[in-house]
């Protein structure tokens, strides 16, 4: 009679454990149901990575801008004229289809000698500097951009013209170079272009015509 007494001591013990702990599990439950839904709406509002990455250049082809739209002009006293304009795909494809292929081989053309010089990814430029008088002087590396407070020099400038270097224009001359900046320079931001003495803040009148056209281009894209 022991031994029954014994075996059922043992079955009371794990009946009276099984019930303690299906008592912690549901004294657990009401606060695991009430905080579900919050992982849930955490979950949902995350993107896969944490952070949600911006859309990608628009398809080509689409766009109808013309470069002055997209191009930063800047005065440097009343002999010189300098016009900045982006060659980043997230721009240039906005613009009218001659113009983007146009812009888009010039980037080609010195695309891995700027990235040699500025890192992967490297944001490129096309500047131009014109002349209104005879025997003009100018510095190709005083053009410089700046960004949140950031001063940012040019890591390469890759001559398109043959007389670039020799830093002086002619009358109605035109010289031009593809400029490679830091692959940190946000396009979607305000830009300072500085040119000596002189800045232009007109990248910011210029973005929201940008924003425009790219809903435009989207919405031709699709029919």
């Amino acid at each position: 009679m022991r031994h029954g007494y014994g075996w059922l001591s043992a079955v009371a013990l794990a009946v009276a454990a099984a019930c303690a702990s299906g008592g912690a599990t549901a004294a657990a439950s009401p606060e695991a149901r009430a905080s579900a839904p919050a992982a849930r709406a955490r979950t949902e509002a995350t993107p896969s990575g944490g952070t949600q990455q911006p859309a990608g250049p628009v398809p080509p082809g689409y766009g109808t801008l013309k470069q002055d739209q997209i191009t930063v002009a800047l005065r440097s006293g009343p002999q010189l004229l300098i016009k900045v304009t982006p060659l980043d795909e997230s721009v240039i494809r906005l613009a009218a289809p001659d113009t983007y292929n146009r812009l888009h081989a010039l980037a080609e053309s010195r695309r891995a000698a700027a990235e040699r010089a500025a890192g992967s990814g490297a944001k490129l430029f096309l500047v131009s500097f014109f002349s209104y008088q005879p025997d003009v002087p100018f510095q190709p590396e005083d053009l410089q951009l700046s960004q949140q407070g950031r001063l940012l020099r040019p890591a390469a400038v890759l001559a398109l013209t043959p007389n670039l270097g020799r830093q002086r224009l002619g009358q109605q001359e035109t010289q031009q170079a593809v400029y490679a900046f830091d692959p940190a320079v946000d396009l979607n931001q305000p830009l300072t272009v500085r040119y000596g003495m002189e800045q232009s803040d007109d990248w910011s009148t210029i973005l929201p015509v940008l924003e425009a056209e790219r809903a435009k281009v989207e919405a031709r894209a699709k029919g």
